[in-house]
């Protein structure tokens, strides 16, 4: 029966009767298994000899101090003992186990408690019997509380709304509707209580009339006025999305108490008005509300949407002065507010003061280490939760999976995944993408794909990651076989899929596919382009060479460029050597991103590959005035479990004597191919010293350790922090050839797979 119609007409066809009048079991009820015939309250206990021993004081108390200490196991061990002999049981001691049974949720005990009580109490008082009922509400037993409702010797409105609670908390709304229709033939008046658990059950988007409904009824019971009930329909309608709605009903309440508030602010929030969500707090603050540790973590959400750190400070300041920056409920949401507004000091200092940090406080501070790089500590906080045995949420393993990843920490990585499955907490769409992303950025396609093919229905989010595993190692066909393939299983693309899309094809010169796809966003997918694929496109021509169809795709694009536009021509530029258009992206990039040292260094070389050395030495000026320097590069392997980091320049690694040793041996047979060795930065050919500078090249120190720190068959994985030069590329292809060792660079862009006179880029730079 439709739920809307079901409250409809159980409203104005409720019977008329006394409170002894028969009682129908619920609808809903009656589709549980059989309910066991003991599961009474009327009983008929044998007659026996009811005696106390001279210990039962001292039993007494030891019952009461198991049942407080949740020890159910031994009370009722004790109570059995008792019962043999004779012991005569109160019910307020049952009463006391029946409640510790409802608080730890220990359905079997307080099964076998009742059984025991049975055979023991002829009529038990009211409260035991609330006791009973109340034990198997709070252990989700609808069955059992259904019969003891039934057989209650007094139904109050106490057990009238536990029971219509229960249901409608289990999801059956229906029974909680029809009962609520038979209160009054019970002469049992309906609460607000009841409305507000009924209400809460709506969750459905769909349950939006029904809300209305209630909210219809509970002002033609007089109840309009109450708080609760208000807050519930405004809790209702925000669920449906009508926010509108919600605030109506805000804006007539008469007592417009802090819980209400609260709940339109987070309808704010969802409704992404963040805005409305600060004014309501400071209409809160005007009206002295008394503010909670939830109001705090509500409305740091709307101003972290926002990035206003002066505001988000002053509300520290509110959190510190009412005393709660040590609650982990106020301290965890200030954590991820400095997260998101990118203050990290002021959100370590704020965790920190956290008294007793949550799953949820270690996972704003995992996230606020991968935002600024520091992915070593999101590694070393996961080993000290683990020894801890402390809960650790899937948000956090998605975020430490992004440090593996960055890293390229195989290791780690695996290890992390074990835990994250045998604690069942790898999270749908984003966790398992990332571990599908962590395999691919170490290197380990294999490991990727069967991580891939584990997923029941991978969605859009896992394809695109797969896809991007094998688009970045080279594996184009794939990629792209990929893609059609996500189609056939009727999975389609989004924005992201086709940034991949796009790179793959830039990366491999793949011009006029490129163009296809990405005309083929809106008119065949309805995924209208980005700035980012615009960027693509362009990279696409600047690599091709086709660099007067990249700077009229700027030109005419419907976005204003940004500094990855400008920077993806000028590289284009720079390889095809050509100085107009190059001078124009030049231009253009210093104006949006005047710190980036990566503009200069690519004009500056420009400039002396056409022979304008002043041009040149007034860039290298600009540079120094401005103090930029070319961020420092960095390559690391791993070797036998230990991970070993070399610099531009290195000299402090133990084995450097052995390194240099076997790099020097290995450029002379580079040289001896007559293999053109200074490409790309010496353009001048005024340097000397060039030639030895690039012995110094971090990923080749990194190589030179592998070749003499591995077996000679094993293959070398190099990681790097920014993207490889030429000259270090080409350095590999012939280590390969001249070694027969398989090298793997992962650079800031790709991998590059070298094996023997091949590389995965196919030398398209």
């Amino acid at each position: 029966m439709n739920t809307h119609c079901s409250f409809a007409v159980s409203l104005s066809h409720a019977p008329k009767g006394r409170a002894h009048g028969k009682k129908t079991p619920p609808t809903k009820a009656a589709k549980f298994a059989r309910t066991p015939s003991w599961v009474s309250l009327k009983s008929t206990p044998p007659v026996k000899k009811t005696y106390q021993s001279n210990e039962t004081q001292v039993e007494f108390l030891s019952l009461a101090s198991l049942a407080r200490g949740g020890k159910l196991q031994e009370a009722l061990e004790l109570l059995e003992q008792m019962e043999k002999a004779g012991t005569f049981i109160k019910p307020y001691t049952y009463s006391l186990l029946f409640k510790a049974c409802a608080k730890t949720e220990s359905l079997l005990q307080g099964r076998l408690i009742h059984k025991l009580m049975q055979r023991t109490i002829k009529d038990p008082p009211w409260y035991l019997e609330f006791s009973v009922f109340d034990m198997y509400c709070k252990c989700g037993s609808l069955v059992y509380a259904q019969k003891v409702f039934e057989e209650m010797s007094e139904r109050n409105s106490v057990a009238w709304v536990t029971i219509i609670s229960v249901y409608a908390k289990e999801g059956f709304l229906e029974t909680a509707v029809r009962l609520f229709s038979e209160m009054p033939t019970y002469e049992i008046e309906p609460n607000p209580i009841v409305y507000a658990n009924i209400l809460r059950s709506l969750l459905n988007p769909s349950h939006l009339e029904l809300g209305k409904q209630w909210h219809s009824h509970a002002i033609r019971s007089g109840l309009g006025d109450s708080v609760s009930v208000n807050t519930g329909i405004c809790h209702v309608y925000m669920r449906c999305g009508w926010l509108e709605g919600a605030e109506l009903v805000f804006r007539r309440m008469s007592d417009k108490g802090v819980v209400t508030c609260t709940a339109l602010m987070g309808g704010y929030i969802q409704a992404d008005r963040p805005k409305d969500a600060l004014a309501l707090f400071k209409y809160m603050v005007i009206q002295r509300a008394e503010f909670d540790s939830y109001v705090f973590s509500t409305v740091l959400k709307a101003t972290a949407s926002l990035e206003d750190l002066s505001f988000g400070k002053q509300i520290h300041g509110h959190v510190v002065k009412l005393g709660f920056e040590s609650d982990v409920s106020a301290g965890t949401p200030l954590v991820d507010f400095y997260v998101k507004c990118s203050d990290f000091e002021s959100a370590f200092k704020a965790f920190d003061r956290i008294s007793e940090p949550n799953d949820f406080s270690w996972s704003a501070l995992v996230t606020g280490y991968c935002q600024i790089g520091k992915f070593e500590e999101p590694l070393k906080i996961f080993q000290s939760l683990r020894k801890k045995g402390a809960d650790i949420n899937p948000y956090t393993y998605t975020n430490i999976f992004q440090a593996c990843s960055a890293l390229a920490d195989f290791t780690s990585g695996t290890q992390v995944h074990a835990d994250a499955i045998k604690r069942n907490l790898v999270a749908r769409r984003y966790g398992d993408s990332a571990v599908i992303t962590m395999y691919a950025k170490c290197g380990r396609l294999g490991y990727a794909r069967r991580a891939f093919e584990s997923i029941g229905e991978p969605d859009t989010v896992a394809w695109t990651a797969l896809i991007a595993g094998y688009a970045y190692e080279g594996n184009v066909a794939e990629a792209l076989k990929l893609f059609r393939r996500m189609q056939d299983y009727g999975v389609g693309p989004n924005a992201v899929t086709f940034t991949v899309i796009l790179t793959a094809c830039s990366y491999s010169g793949l011009v006029d596919e490129g163009k296809q796809y990405f005309h083929s966003m809106s008119n065949n997918y309805g995924v209208a382009p980005n700035i980012d694929h615009f960027n693509c496109m362009i990279d696409i021509y600047s690599r091709a060479g086709l660099l007067q169809e990249a700077f009229e795709l700027i030109r005419s694009m419907p976005f204003a460029p940004d500094a990855t536009s400008w920077k993806c021509l000028l590289s284009g530029c720079w390889t095809y050597r050509n100085l107009k258009i190059g001078k124009i992206a030049a231009e253009n990039l210093f104006h949006l991103a005047p710190e980036d040292s990566a503009g200069y260094d690519l004009m500056f070389n420009l400039y002396a590959s056409a022979g304008k050395w002043e041009e040149a030495a007034a860039i290298r000026k600009i540079m120094a005035e401005k103090h930029l320097e070319k961020e420092l590069s960095c390559c690391w392997i791993t070797v036998n479990g230990e991970v070993h980091r070399f610099i531009v320049g290195d000299k402090h690694h133990p084995l450097m004597e052995e390194i240099y040793t076997k790099l020097k041996e290995l450029n002379d047979s580079f040289e001896e191919e007559e293999t053109v060795l200074l490409k790309e930065e010496d353009v001048s050919g005024i340097f000397a010293e060039r030639q030895e500078q690039l012995l110094d090249h971090s990923e080749r120190l990194a190589i030179a350790f592998g070749l003499i720190s591995t077996p000679s068959n094993a293959p070398i994985f190099i990681f790097k922090n920014l993207r490889a030069c030429r000259d270090c590329h080409d350095f590999a292809k012939h280590v390969s050839v001249v070694t027969g060792r398989k090298i793997v660079v992962r650079d800031s862009l790709r991998f590059l797979t070298f094996k023997f006179v091949q590389c995965s880029c196919n030398d398209y730079w």
